[in-house]
């Protein structure tokens, strides 16, 4: 794969802050956040603060208040990001927050209202609109959808819901989902059909915290493959890969007021945000030799979009009212970590693997097999199109298109007729030849009555040759044309403008931060003081902000003490629940599961290094020889003999493939 390098360039992180809600406001809650839109600060007040104690002040490239527009967010955030992945580059968005504070409203919104749409139906429309405006390239855009629930990968659009997927990685493509369902789309309409689709049957639930509370961690993963003849005269194609991810919410168990399947849910959820947290963490202290991806299927997902190939928006949702003061700090101080990961983001140019490239060369072959056919007349087509250009008549690309269309169907057509009449025309000769003998007559007629048949059949063959190609030829995009919704002129220089604008306050804000940085370390050197009594009052009062500081700082390192001991009984919770459920099994294996058959299982089971999980050696080898499993080397890759021990755990906690 040949790739351009990029130097590196950090996660992009932005926060949002929703409106109060009514149950909010009812219950007298007090606004606890405060938005600096134009400095991108946020600034959080403890509502238990002793007197004296500083409010926390966060710094992000962006900040939204509860006033902000979906719009907003789009255009000055999100828009360079789906450009780049236009161009190639690998790009994801997620949103990460508490339960309830308007994550999937930022991603999707409401999407019969233009003006409240979400990230995602503003990309499928940007990516569209890009496509028909784009000259001489040919894309080929396809979608996939996915959920993890409770560390299970299903997805959301195949018919067996039931099915887990499994987590694979390739050394030149990096991690990726073995037999995930991917749908080539060629308009807005359709790939919102893919969502609308995989939404129905995402995992949701009601909490004390939110209504319709998401229970997984949802991807929608769209891949833009673009074809352009370059300088050289050959045809590249550049691949891109946008993810968009809505994270479901952190929670504490004590606020949701959940029973049943919620808690369990609940500390999924947390555990895998955990190693969420753990990998930021690992990447921004620039000691760790090991970044924990592999402790949970979200992490391994995101690892390209963590410290790799790609280009990150991270979008912390907040949370106003003073009884989120907990997870608003938590979510923030998270935020504030992600800011310093450094990501190294390249165009992926000509890979092995795309579906562009198979697209092409299978139009290819089948146009190569019509034309042996002698279906297309290509070069009746050319020879009208040149003499209507020598006219001084012109054609548009859509016309051209019905043309050849309407010609392959015509010239088919006109083939078989002139050669089933051909046919007619010589058994009618044959039936009229007195001079035969009645037996060659008869043969002479059979083989006819075979070639009208063998005609016939060709016949099908060709429709059904000419309908694949026509279908193969539809699905892919070419820059101007294929697209409906062309977008005028007038629209194109607004969003031009509106580019500019957004671009413009982010350079003002950067320039504020910058100016504000400045202050602070010119100040001392600009101070004079006219009298000694002066220069100790304004010293008192420097001492006295020192003092301040160092008061917030004591009071943070004790906030994280809490925070960590908060974590820590969450897990611990997390880890007690696993025991009883493994102690449960236990009881099973042993009381309802005869010794023999046990020891059968036990013996058959290995751990794949590769896959990270247990499995079985099959019953009956590959080759047919059934001592061959007795005899599989234990210094085998990927293999490991099991202790009893492990094994009795893999098989009690299911991490196995089901026994057959």
């Amino acid at each position: 794969m040949a790739n351009k390098a990029r130097s590196s360039e950090a996660l992009k992180v932005v926060a949002r802050c929703r409106p109060m809600s009514r149950k909010e406001e009812a219950a007298g809650y007090e606004r606890i956040l405060d938005m600096d839109v134009k400095l991108g600060q946020v600034t959080l007040r403890n509502p238990r603060a002793a007197p004296g104690e500083l409010p926390k002040t966060f710094t992000f490239d962006a900040v939204y208040d509860a006033s902000s527009k979906q719009a907003d967010l789009y255009d000055e955030t999100v828009r360079p990001l789906i450009d780049s992945v236009l161009q190639g580059f690998n790009g994801t968005i997620f949103a990460y927050g508490q339960t309830g504070t308007g994550k999937t409203y930022t991603m999707q919104g409401a999407w019969g209202e233009p003006e409240k749409r979400g990230i995602i139906p503003i990309s499928f429309e940007h990516i569209f609109t890009h496509i028909s405006r784009s000259q001489n390239q040919q894309y080929l855009v396809r979608a996939s959808y996915l959920e993890i629930y409770q560390e299970e990968i299903r997805d959301l659009l195949a018919k067996d819901q039931s099915k887990k997927l499994e987590l694979k990685e390739n050394p030149e493509t990096g991690v990726y989902i073995k037999d995930l369902s991917s749908f080539v789309t060629k308009n807005v309409k359709e790939i919102e059909h893919v969502m609308n689709l995989g939404s129905q049957t995402r995992s949701v639930g009601s909490t004390n915290m939110n209504e319709y509370s998401s229970r997984s961690h949802a991807i929608f993963l769209i891949t833009i493959e673009c074809s352009e003849t370059g300088l050289d005269g050959e045809e590249h194609i550049r691949v891109g890969k946008l993810n968009l991810v809505d994270l479901a919410g952190s929670e504490r168990q004590s606020k949701m007021g959940a029973h049943g399947e919620r808690p369990k849910e609940a500390s999924k959820i947390n555990l895998s945000l955990s190693a969420l947290g753990n990998v930021i963490s690992a990447l921004v202290d620039g000691k760790s030799t090991h970044i924990p991806y592999r402790d949970s299927k979200l992490t391994r997902l995101l690892q390209d979009s963590l410290g790799g190939n790609a280009k990150t928006i991270m979008v912390a949702t907040l949370g106003p009212a003073s009884h989120s003061y907990d997870e608003s700090l938590s979510t923030l101080r998270f935020a504030n970590r992600a800011k310093n990961i450094k990501n190294k983001p390249r165009v992926n140019e000509d890979p092995k693997d795309t579906l562009l490239r198979e697209f092409q060369e299978e139009i290819v072959r089948l146009k190569a097999q019509l034309e042996k056919r002698g279906m297309l007349g290509k070069k009746r087509r050319r020879s009208s199109r040149r003499k209507k250009a020598m006219d001084g008549e012109s054609t548009t690309e859509n016309e051209a298109e019905d043309d050849n269309e309407d010609g392959l169907e015509k010239n088919m057509e006109n083939y078989l007729k002139e050669q089933k009449e051909r046919l007619e025309e010589e058994k009618a000769a044959i039936q009229d030849d007195h001079s035969l003998v009645s037996e060659e007559k008869q043969k002479l007629l059979e083989e006819k009555e075979k070639m009208i048949e063998d005609l016939r059949k060709e016949q099908e063959a060709t429709e059904l040759l000419a309908t694949k190609y026509k279908a193969m030829e539809s699905k892919l995009l070419i820059g101007g044309r294929n697209i409906m919704d062309h977008t005028n002129e007038q629209q194109k220089m607004l969003e031009l403008k509106r580019q500019e604008i957004a671009e413009q306050k982010r350079r003002e804000r950067e320039m504020q931060q910058e100016m504000l940085l400045r202050d602070e370390e010119t100040m001392e050197l600009r101070e004079t003081y006219t009298s000694l009594q002066q220069e100790v009052e304004i010293k008192t009062k420097k001492l006295k902000k020192l003092y301040a500081k160092l008061q917030a700082v004591k009071a943070e390192i004790q906030d994280q003490h809490d925070e960590y001991i908060r974590v820590r009984q969450d897990l611990e919770e997390a880890q007690n629940e696993q025991t009883r459920e493994l102690k449960l099994k236990y009881l099973i294996i042993e009381n309802f599961i005869p010794p023999e058959e046990k020891n059968k299982i036990m013996n058959r089971l290995y751990f794949d290094c590769e896959e990270d999980q247990w499995k079985f050696q099959p019953l009956v080898p590959a080759g047919g020889n059934s001592n061959q499993m007795k005899k599989r080397p234990t210094s085998a890759v990927g293999y490991k003999r099991p202790s009893s021990q492990h094994a009795r755990v893999a098989m009690a906690m299911g991490s196995h493939p089901r026994y057959r």
